[in-house]
């Protein structure tokens, strides 16, 4: 039976064809009966695809419109959600050149301890993330998690000691470990792999505009003097609250796959469904497989990324951590040491951009993690061994542009892990290990070690070396699985797909199973 027969089969389990297209719940009933009857599990986007068969082929200038659409819809809101949950992660950084440590009367290392137990947090709830993602609707998932966390970032407020700050930070951890799996999963759904980077950069940067708007808040609160309420309370109040909003405005209104997108047409969806096709990563797909989530243990390729993002993180959780009290080290008052943590939020924003869009067009993600640990590298060394106020505080600016490279590998990870199982667990597992590098980067911030903290900085300088080689390393890897696959179908050249048919393109296969799948790097 070909491929058209097949579709018919499909068809005919649906029933009548003028209920096509009120849920997806129907395809994915199809999808088990086409999984029962012929040994396949194709994903519901296929089912999808086949009922709208007659489509037209889209025209470049139709993509692009298209394009545009899905931009001004998906993109603002996950820009709002990052930028809300870096804002809200980094305010204890605000909140300890406000005052916090002093009225809390914490001790020694324990804002250390506060810090590095939002990110323990972070890490555990990534394991049920990693089963959950899979079963539950991925937007309706995060915005419920976007809630939450401004709840938990708003109570904040009513600590009054070590232990209920620490309450307070657990909580945030646990909700905030949503963000990054969702994220990915959302943005690979709408794009190719080239067209998904640049939109990665975009909502990323919102990491930057959190660094700026971060710096006015704190300032704007700390010229607020009330004896019964401090200002750095205030301002974890009224920043819980804002997330909060954004929160529902991300439940009701991020579809959670394109299929579900009420704001296009029955005829835009399957356009976006065959463009995004040839990513053969799939869209969503409810059939747990204990086999790809065995593949993940013996995938090389996941634990590179994981051992790449815990360097590059325990240089990011030192800035993002300590950048303001480093700064007010250097002698500044704390309102002008956070206006001077400003220019940290611009360097982020551009190097994220730049890279992403240098990604769509040139490829080459290992080279521009490369060039992101470059100034990494310099930032470091000025931060560790500069001989004046200027380039230490040089060097605290220069860091942070390796904060670009967590959207490359967040992206990488997205184009190259296949199969739903072994995706969403990828994912999860490449997400938890941001926070094992942040566990271990305010670890470096020793109470012995103020006010220079020379070893944290040398951490910093030898972790972004570190992350050079294995950038380059992965490389090497996926150049020489690729050219192993040499019994994969032809790639047609005018559109970079393989010359397969369009149910291979949506059936669930890991990128190891699957040997027409291409790594890109």
């Amino acid at each position: 039976m070909d491929s058209h027969e097949k579709s018919e089969v499909v068809l005919e389990t649906k029933g009548d064809t003028s209920s096509r297209d009120t849920s997806s719940s129907q395809a994915h009933g199809a999808g088990d009966q086409f999984h029962a009857a012929h040994g396949h599990d194709l994903d519901q986007a296929y089912f999808y695809v086949q009922e709208g068969n007659n489509a037209v082929e889209a025209t470049p200038n139709e993509l692009r419109a298209l394009r545009r659409k899905v931009d001004f819809r998906i993109v603002p809101i996950m820009f709002c959600c990052y930028t809300m949950q870096f804002i809200d992660k980094v305010l204890l950084n605000y909140a300890a050149v406000m005052g916090l440590n002093k009225e809390l009367k914490l001790k020694a290392n324990e804002f250390s301890n506060a810090a590095t137990w939002f990110f323990i947090a972070y890490l555990i709830a990534e394991v049920p993330n990693g089963i959950i993602l899979q079963r539950i609707p991925v937007a309706k998932w995060l915005g419920a998690n976007v809630v939450l966390w401004g709840i938990a970032t708003a109570c904040t407020a009513a600590a009054h000691n070590y232990v209920t700050l620490l309450t307070a930070r657990i909580f945030l951890g646990i909700f905030e470990a949503a963000i990054a799996p969702c994220l990915i999963l959302i943005s690979s759904q709408w794009y190719t792999k080239s067209e998904a980077a640049p939109r990665f950069s975009i909502w990323y940067a919102g990491l930057g505009l959190g660094q700026i708007i971060g710096g006015i808040v704190s300032y704007a609160f700390q010229q607020v003097q009330h004896p019964a309420f401090s200002g750095w309370k205030i301002m974890f109040i009224v920043l819980g609250l804002i997330t909060v909003l954004i929160g529902f405005v991300t439940f009701f209104f991020l579809p959670d796959t394109p299929m579900q997108a009420r704001f296009l047409s029955k005829a835009d969806k399957v356009m976006l469904l065959k463009h995004v096709a040839v990513n053969q990563t799939g869209i969503r797909n409810k059939h747990y497989k204990l086999s790809q989530a065995l593949e993940v243990l013996r995938d090389m390729q996941l634990w590179l990324m994981v051992l790449l993002t815990i360097l590059i993180s325990i240089s990011s959780g030192v800035i993002t951590t300590y950048s303001a009290t480093l700064i007010r080290n250097f002698g500044y008052k704390p309102p002008t040491a956070a206006l001077l943590n400003m220019p940290s939020g611009i360097v982020s924003i551009a190097s994220t951009l730049i890279v992403g869009y240098g990604v769509r067009h040139t490829s080459n993600r290992w080279a521009w993690i490369v060039a992101c640990c470059i100034p990494g590298i310099l930032g470091g060394g000025l931060m560790s061994f500069g001989n004046s106020k200027a380039s230490q505080l040089a060097g605290i600016y220069l860091v942070n542009a390796i904060t670009a490279t967590l959207i490359v590998i967040y992206q990488w990870t997205g184009a190259n892990v296949a199969g739903q199982t072994k995706r969403v667990i990828g994912v999860a597992l490449v997400s938890g290990s941001f926070s094992v590098g942040n566990i271990i980067g305010p670890q470096t911030f020793q109470a012995k070690d103020a006010p220079d903290y020379i070893p944290a900085k040398i951490t910093v300088l030898a972790t972004q070396a570190a992350a050079v080689l294995i950038a380059f390393v992965l490389f090497l890897y996926y150049v020489w699985a690729n050219k192993r696959r040499v019994t994969a179908p032809a790639i047609d050249k005018s559109t970079g797909a393989t010359q397969q048919s369009e149910e291979q393109l949506w059936e669930d296969q890991t990128d190891k199973q699957n040997l027409s799948f291409r790594y890109v790097y």
